[in-house]
């Protein structure tokens, strides 16, 4: 544990021993501020040179816009929109660009806000969600979307209300926002009170109006529709999102394919032999026949796909 968090973590227990609401006010402008971004890769810069950049500009959390590096490589009509996750960057997807753009397929990336190479310092969820929606807009229908731990649930939230993608894989993916939160507070070590404020406060600064915000953020209680493959990769040593995660995800899509590994841990996955070929197998598998109907929510309250950004 850093001694940052050690502090913060020491700050919040205090504060919610006298109060659970002071608890929560101190830790609320720390859940979604994001660690300095780690710079690229050596072995993934050969990848990130070759690709077109661009960007999209997108509400974020604090409603006054924020733009957001996207990449792009490839060519053609089959477009496959990769989501990284929390304290990660698009650069970590580079194995899997190389093997889908070998195989054919335009490939979409970005940095989500105060990730990478993009603007701000602060997140949360439905920045991904915007960001879906705003390539969407420029490329269409995806072929699938791919999501690795946050990224992970992004795509099946995303997906679940309205993202238009014939297939979904995640990778060391939470199952809802309610394991989210769960992390953030063992991280910090503060009480259920303070964990149950830290809900409320959640909801109302973020979802104004909306009873039940974790209702729709969460694969398991708003699943995709039947007629949207879902391959889920986990590694069962995963230190940071327990399998049982994956486990959950797994018995709300029946259908699902479950694809546990061994000694990857949570990062490893993206450059392991075994999971590339999954992904690949899976993207090029068979979808129904038709996509499915599939209402998008509003966009005051929640991620409107067709709405949430604009784009250049």
């Amino acid at each position: 544990m850093s001694l940052l968090v050690a502090t913060a973590g020491a700050s919040v227990r205090a504060a919610g021993a006298l109060s659970p609401r002071w608890g929560a006010a101190l830790a609320m402008p720390l859940f979604g501020r994001v660690a300095k971004p780690r710079p690229v890769h050596a072995d993934h810069e050969p990848t990130m040179a070759r690709a077109r950049r661009g960007s999209v500009t997108i509400a974020g959390i604090d409603r006054r816009g924020v733009e957001v590096d996207t990449y792009e490589w490839g060519a053609g009509d089959r477009t496959v929109l990769l989501a990284h996750g929390w304290d990660a960057r698009a650069s970590q997807f580079a194995p899997l660009v190389r093997e889908l753009v070998a195989d054919g397929y335009r490939v979409v990336a970005f940095d989500a806000p105060a990730h990478g190479g993009s603007a701000g310092r602060r997140t949360y969820l439905v920045d991904w969600i915007h960001v879906f929606a705003a390539l969407q807009q420029r490329h269409g229908d995806f072929e699938a979307v791919v999501g690795h731990s946050f990224g992970g649930l992004a795509a099946l939230v995303g997906v679940a209300g309205g993202i238009r993608s014939a297939r979904v894989v995640t990778i060391a993916a939470p199952a809802d926002a309610d394991a989210l939160l769960a992390g953030f507070q063992a991280g910090l070590g503060y009480s259920d009170a303070v964990s149950r404020r830290m809900r409320e406060l959640f909801a109302s600064r973020y979802f104004a109006g909306d009873p039940d915000p974790f209702a729709w953020l969460s694969s398991v209680r708003r699943p995709l529709p039947a007629a949207v493959p879902l391959l889920i990769v986990h590694d069962r040593g995963d230190r940071l999102v327990p399998f049982t995660e994956a486990e959950r995800i797994a018995a709300a899509h029946p259908a699902a394919r479950l694809l546990p590994t061994s000694g990857l841990g949570h990062n490893r996955l993206l450059a392991a032999d075994v999971v590339l070929d999954a992904v690949l197998a899976h993207v090029a598998g068979p979808v129904a026949d038709q996509a499915p109907d599939v209402a998008p929510v509003d966009v005051e309250t929640r991620p409107e796909p067709a709405l949430a950004a604009s784009t250049r």
